[in-house]
């Protein structure tokens, strides 16, 4: 258990799961795609997704505990924005988990 390998793997595992878990609701997913297009004050986007402000309020902090947004204030109103390091660390998960050629063709031979 002292092998500094596997406390790295266990880290992210959990930076994963969080991610995951948070991309795993469709409003959590549409509110993303609203973001695409730059930063938007959550009363933009409770307008944009016809939902209340507490239901949005939820799943931004979801996002936002997940690290796939950020936010900042501004007088009464918070601003929310993708964190493109959280996208970045989605796409080496997903580079990690595609299998390579080797083992595909390895996969082939087992019968």
């Amino acid at each position: 258990m002292d092998d500094p390998g596997v406390a790295i793997a266990a880290a992210d595992i959990e930076v994963t799961l969080r991610l995951f878990r948070a991309l795993g609701d469709e409003t959590r997913l549409r509110l993303l795609e609203q973001l695409r297009g730059g930063e938007q004050c959550v009363c933009d986007l409770t307008d944009e997704l016809e939902a209340s402000q507490p239901r949005l309020s939820f799943h931004l902090k979801t996002l936002k505990d997940a690290g796939l947004v950020t936010d900042r204030r501004e007088g009464r109103w918070v601003y929310y924005a993708i964190n493109p390091e959280a996208l970045a660390t989605l796409e080496r998960v997903l580079a990690e988990l595609k299998p390579s050629r080797l083992s595909l063709r390895a996969a082939r031979n087992c019968s």
